[in-house]
C-alpha cells in the first residue's frame, strides 16, 4: 500500500501570510489585528528524502531560520497533514522557499506568521479537510496564545481565547480608511524575554481599567466608532513593566498621540510602535512626531504606513 505522503510526491504549494498586531494596549493576549505586510511561502514536498529539508530565505529571516523540524513553518505543516491525514513519517521531506517582509522579534507576529503558513499549507496538500477552528487550535498549541495566530488566519480585528475545546475567536473587517503608523525600531526583544518582566500579580484597579477599555474598544470596534481606539490602546497591565526594558517606550507613545494619533500602544511585546490614523496630514504629523523622539534617543528604525489587512492567510497558487 502506498503511504498517503508518497501520493503528494512534487505537490506545490504557495501561500501569504499576514503580519499581526497584537494586544493593541488593554486587550492582552485576546486581540490581534492583521496588518497588510505579508510572507510568502512555496512549498514542494519531496516525500522520500530521508528527512530533508531545504529552506531557503530571501528578506526578513535570512540565514537566521532553521533548516529543520523546529522550524515554525515546518511544525505548522506536519501538525495539519497528521491531524488531517495521520501521521507524517520521519522521511518526509521539504523544499521551501520564503520571501519574508515581517520583521523577526519585532512585535509583528513572523512567528505565528509562519505557523499559520504551515498549517493553512498542510491543510491544502491533505485536501481542506481541517476547518478554521480546527487550523486555529493546531496554530494555537504550537504559539502557547491564540492572539496573533487568529488575525494572521482570519484576517481583519479579532477576539479569542482558549477554551476547554480549542479556541473561540470572532473577527470583523476594520473600517477602510484607518491606517496605521508603524515604528519599527533595529532594537529585537524576545517574547518570552518581555513576557518574563511582568508581575505575576497587577493592582485590582488595574485590571478593571483594561477591562473596561477592552469591552468598549471591541464594542465600539465592531459597530464603526473606532475613535474609541483611543481608550482601547491605554494599557495598565503590561506596557509600563515592559518600559523598563524599552525606556524610550512612554516618549515614542506619548508622541505619536500628542500629535493626533487616535490611538497607539506597543505591538505586542515590541519593539515595534503602532499608532493609529485616519487621515493622510494625521499620519504625517505622527510619523514625523515620532522619528524625532527617535532621533533624539537614538534609536535607530523605520518608519511605515500601512493598511489593517481584512484578509488571512491564503493559497496563492497550487501545482
Amino acid at each position: 500500500m502506498i503511504h498517503w505522503l508518497a501520493e503528494l510526491d512534487g505537490r506545490r504549494i504557495s501561500v501569504e501570510v499576514p503580519a499581526t498586531s497584537a494586544n493593541l494596549g488593554a486587550g492582552y493576549d485576546c486581540l490581534g489585528l492583521a496588518l497588510d505586510v505579508t510572507n510568502r511561502i512555496d512549498l514542494e514536498v519531496r516525500s522520500w528524502s530521508r528527512g530533508e529539508i531545504e529552506l531557503a530565505v530571501e528578506g526578513e529571516g535570512a540565514n537566521e531560520l532553521p533548516a529543520d523540524r523546529t522550524n515554525r513553518f515546518v511544525r505548522g505543516l506536519e501538525a495539519a497533514l497528521g491531524a488531517a491525514r495521520g501521521e507524517v513519517p520521519p522521511g518526509a521531506g521539504w523544499r521551501i522557499a520564503m520571501t519574508n517582509r515581517i520583521p523577526l522579534e519585532r512585535g509583528l507576529g513572523s512567528s505565528a506568521a509562519a505557523t499559520v503558513a504551515g498549517v493553512v499549507a498542510g491543510n491544502a496538500l491533505a485536501g481542506e479537510r481541517l476547518t478554521t477552528s480546527d487550523m486555529l487550535r493546531l496554530a494555537a498549541e504550537i504559539e502557547g496564545h491564540p492572539d496573533n495566530v487568529s488575525a494572521a488566519l482570519m484576517g481583519g480585528f479579532v477576539v479569542s481565547a482558549p477554551t476547554e475545546t480549542g479556541v473561540e475567536a470572532i473577527r470583523f473587517d476594520v473600517p477602510r480608511d484607518l491606517r496605521a503608523v508603524l515604528f519599527i525600531p533595529e532594537l529585537r526583544f524576545r517574547t518570552s524575554a518581555m513576557r518574563a518582566v511582568l508581575p505575576s500579580r497587577v493592582p485590582f484597579a488595574d485590571a478593571v481599567a483594561n477591562l473596561g477599555r477592552v469591552a468598549i474598544g471591541v464594542a465600539g470596534l465592531a459597530t464603526g466608532r473606532h475613535e474609541l481606539l483611543r481608550l482601547l490602546t491605554q494599557d495598565r497591565l503590561h506596557e509600563r513593566y515592559r518600559a523598563a526594558a524599552y525606556p524610550q517606550l512612554p516618549r515614542l507613545l506619548g508622541a505619536a498621540r500628542e500629535a493626533g494619533a487616535i490611538g497607539a500602544c506597543l505591538s505586542g511585546a515590541g519593539s515595534t510602535v503602532i499608532a493609529f490614523a485616519d487621515g493622510v496630514g494625521t499620519l504625517t504629523r505622527v510619523e514625523a512626531a515620532v522619528a524625532a523622539v527617535a532621533a533624539e534617543h537614538d534609536l535607530p528604525g523605520q518608519l511605515v504606513i500601512v493598511s489593517p489587512r481584512n484578509e488571512g492567510a491564503r493559497v496563492t497558487a497550487r501545482g
